[in-house]
């Protein structure tokens, strides 16, 4: 079957589609609240909030109070239970768990049936669409894409749904489509150690004509560096001639890009960043020559800004839509969904970076900064920084992570950061230095607060043990997926931990 000639007919359709919210942007997001709460007055939770009043955007906001995981919990237990008509109409089969970035608790993110069809789905099918538009020449179809996809071992919370990683729901449920082409095998797909299933994935895929990798930066990476020492070649053409593509998200790719470079030492090598997570899938970059992403606004999702210089969390009173934000200002993100969640803070940080079309940068986390000394540093400040001072000492880091060293008998406090890395710098020293440059250099706030040490001294760099930051995932029950270490922490708990190991 002529795979890439049917999938380029239906690339052509979609990219229509697309090229339509970006010249109406507010028209469709109007339409869409219009179609999300219609949809759901019959639930519980549209009944509570009498969501048969709601005719504009602002009686949506008079109606229903901002939510976190803690509000809308009660719903979503009952929803897990089997009942239905709670957050969205009918019954809600799937539950992705996700533990967060600072904290072990589970969170259990609904995923509907239209939520998996009409965002995530769609997302997955509309980073092919517009790599293709992009290449016309392409043909992926022809070989095998490797997913090196988080563990998709399944609980069963009732009769009718259970949880698991967000992999797990979309492996036991892709689209023929996508699985006739999907490497490795579901057995091994299906493992929960991640230790044995790189292993045994490697062995799997050697053999596979691989054309697209897709995967979290740290574990193909991981995975890569296991199938050169098998194989003996020195770089991923060697093993897959045809390898041409990898899509990436989940964190940001910065510090890992000179990395893939040896790996893939080809020009023709392309990168596609997409911002996803167990909420739904947000953008995609549609310009390789750009690094933002493309809001996409028709994949069943309602966006709301919350200004990060004035967020309380839920009780946060200014929130803005989507025709009132404006470029280079940090905000919160919130959502509403047709996976029942509605107004929901999901803790991420965006700036737009282009408001025609809506375009963004991720920022970080409303709760992944440090702000012990009125600094306010972000994850965008630190991965920049980082990203800066590893180029200039020919380094590469693997994971890292930072927090306040708090001002101790009348010594100015600083920032302790503790690296692990693939290619140690040429001199830490310099490394430190270049990282205090760049902070100060994107970080007006810092700057003042390191003016002749006064408040902060030169931030305090470790070299943490090999593995150390994989063993505190293990330990934390977060090993694999898009489980991420907290870059930025405005305490010291985890760093003690890592520290400790």
């Amino acid at each position: 079957m002529p795979f890439n000639s049917i999938f380029s007919w239906l690339i052509k359709k979609r990219i229509h589609q697309i090229d339509l919210f970006k010249k109406h942007p507010l028209e469709v997001q109007d339409e869409l609240l219009e179609k999300l709460v219609s949809s759901s007055e019959k639930t519980e939770f549209g009944k509570k909030f009498k969501f048969e009043q709601i005719n504009s955007y602002d009686q949506f906001k008079k109606n229903i109070p901002l939510q976190d995981y803690n509000s809308m919990k009660y719903y979503i237990d009952k929803s897990m239970k089997g009942k239905t008509n709670i957050l969205w109409k009918g019954s809600t089969k799937w539950f992705a768990k996700s533990s967060g970035t600072t904290s072990s608790k589970s969170k259990y993110i609904p995923v509907t049936k239209d939520s998996l069809e009409e965002c995530h789905y769609k997302g997955g099918k509309d980073l092919l669409a517009l790599y293709y538009s992009n290449f016309p020449s392409r043909k992926l179809y022809n070989g095998k894409h490797l997913i090196v996809g988080g563990s998709t071992e399944k609980k069963h919370l009732s009769k009718s749904s259970y949880s698991g990683d967000l992999s797990a729901i979309i492996v036991d449920n892709l689209p023929w489509w996508a699985e006739i082409r999907r490497t490795p095998s579901k057995e091994i797909a299906l493992l929960s150690d991640w230790e044995i299933k790189i292993e045994q994935m490697a062995h799997n895929v050697i053999n596979d004509n691989i054309y697209i990798i897709a995967g979290v930066p740290s574990w193909v990476l991981v995975l890569a560096y296991r199938i050169l020492e098998i194989t003996g070649k020195k770089n991923l053409r060697e093993v897959w001639p045809n390898l041409e593509l990898y899509m990436h998200g989940g964190v940001n790719f910065e510090p890992y890009k000179e990395e893939f470079k040896k790996l893939i030492p080809f020009e023709d090598m392309h990168y596609v960043e997409s911002y996803n997570a167990s909420e739904g899938f947000f953008a995609i970059q549609d310009n390789p020559k750009s690094d933002d992403l493309l809001l996409m606004l028709d994949y069943g999702i309602y966006y709301e800004f919350i200004p990060m210089k004035n967020y309380k969390g839920i009780n946060s009173e200014e929130i803005i839509s989507l025709g009132e934000v404006k470029k280079g200002v940090n905000y919160a993100l919130v959502i509403s969904t047709n996976g029942g969640l509605w107004r929901y803070i999901i803790g991420d940080t965006i700036k737009f970076t282009s408001i025609h079309p809506y375009k963004i940068k991720i920022t970080g986390r409303t709760k992944s900064f440090i702000n012990a000394f009125g600094e306010e540093l972000i994850v965008e400040n630190a991965e920049l920084a980082v990203a800066y001072a590893a180029k200039k000492t020919n380094a590469t880091v693997k994971e890292y992570s930072a927090c306040p060293k708090f001002i101790n008998n009348g010594e100015s406090g600083c920032h302790e950061w503790l690296f692990e890395f693939i290619q140690i710098p040429e001199s830490l020293n310099q490394f430190t230095y270049y990282l205090d440059q760049k902070l100060q250099e994107v970080n007006s706030d810092y700057q003042i607060k390191r003016h002749k040490d006064l408040v902060l001294q030169l931030p305090k760099v470790i070299i943490a043990k090999n593995g150390s930051f994989s063993h505190w995932l293990k330990e934390n029950g977060k090993l694999g997926g898009q489980n991420k270490i907290p870059r930025l922490v405005n305490s010291r708990e985890i760093m003690e931990q890592l520290l400790l190991i």
